[in-house]
């Protein structure tokens, strides 16, 4: 557990990357959406936007960093393939926890605002992250896990197989996508598929999405194990 805890303490050395920047490019992102929410007249429901999604996708590019730019120095300290992997999982799940809570803070901040003054929805999504707190935080914190651990296998990816085998990792995921699609398609399906989307409960969907987050731990895993420096 120290050494998991050790590999955690030396990716938080670069604290710029890893907790500042996530909030600093997230709250950039909130006051153009706020600024726009001032200026554009007011809408039935309020203002909805899809800004939050950046401190998810910078969290991937993080992963992808923690495996590429970070891993050879880490692994040259005389850490293990398996212990580096674990300790950034642990650091991941820590940020996960702590990131997650912040944003339900701030989630409850705009409701009693009543959207910031403008009815702007920036950290309510709707559906998915529209419930009680404590619902907000648990898929908080799967979402920011999983993005992490999706960004950390695409690094692994490269390290592992160079460009080329992060272009057909890329394209096997894209195969794959195409492949359901063509499924839903021929057997006209595309009915059910919304409606199970739309009538699906929101703990059930968090629950998927965990599920799909272990997942590509595991896929991360079963990579790390192969990876040559």
């Amino acid at each position: 557990m120290k050494t998991l805890v050790n590999v955690a303490r030396y990716h938080l050395v670069d604290r710029i990357t890893y907790v500042a920047l996530p909030w600093v490019i997230l709250a950039f992102s909130f006051l153009i959406n706020l600024a726009i929410a001032a200026m554009a007249p007011p809408q039935p429901g309020g203002m909805y936007t899809g800004g939050l999604v950046t401190i998810y996708v910078f969290l991937l590019i993080c992963g992808v960093l923690s495996m590429t730019r970070e891993l050879p120095f880490g692994l040259m300290l005389g850490v293990s393939r398996r212990g580096y992997y674990l300790g950034t999982a642990l650091l991941v799940l820590a940020l996960g926890v702590v990131y997650g809570l912040a944003l339900t803070v701030l989630q409850a901040l705009e409701r009693a605002s009543g959207g910031w003054g403008f009815s702007l929805h920036y950290f309510r999504v709707p559906w998915i992250m529209d419930g009680p707190w404590y619902q907000t935080w648990v898929t908080s914190f799967v979402l920011l896990v999983l993005f992490f651990l999706y960004g950390m296998w695409y690094g692994l990816a490269y390290r592992r197989w160079g460009l080329v085998g992060l272009t057909t990792f890329v394209v096997a995921q894209m195969l794959v996508a195409l492949a359901v699609v063509a499924v839903v398609t021929l057997t006209h399906h595309w009915t059910a598929f919304g409606h199970f989307f739309t009538t699906v409960q929101a703990p059930a969907l968090t629950g998927v999405l965990a599920a799909l987050t272990i997942a590509l731990g595991l896929g991360g895993f079963t990579t790390m194990r192969r990876v040559t420096i």
